[in-house]
């Protein structure tokens, strides 16, 4: 699994995690933390890419849908918490 993870990608998944986010549908989606656009999108589109977030539902291009850890964001959010213990 991911080894490490910066402090800004641990909070974006405690976020995720705590159902506070939104995501664009699209290849390179955006994140809106409760109703805010968030400031650092490269954040984003890494946890998108490494797949540990991922849009609730389908929706069309563009949309704004509910945004969900995966299992590995899961994971990988457990493997932090586990080390901060």
């Amino acid at each position: 699994m991911i080894t490490e993870l910066n402090h800004r990608e641990r909070a974006t998944l405690r976020a995720v995690a705590g159902g506070h986010a939104e995501i664009s549908c699209s290849c390179e989606p955006d994140l809106f933390i409760d109703g805010l656009s968030c400031c650092d999108q490269s954040t984003v589109h890494r946890l998108a890419r490494l797949g540990l977030i991922a849009p609730a539902s389908p929706g069309k291009c563009g949309e704004r849908v509910p945004a969900v850890l995966t299992e590995a964001g899961s994971l990988a959010l457990d493997e932090v918490l586990a080390v901060a213990a």
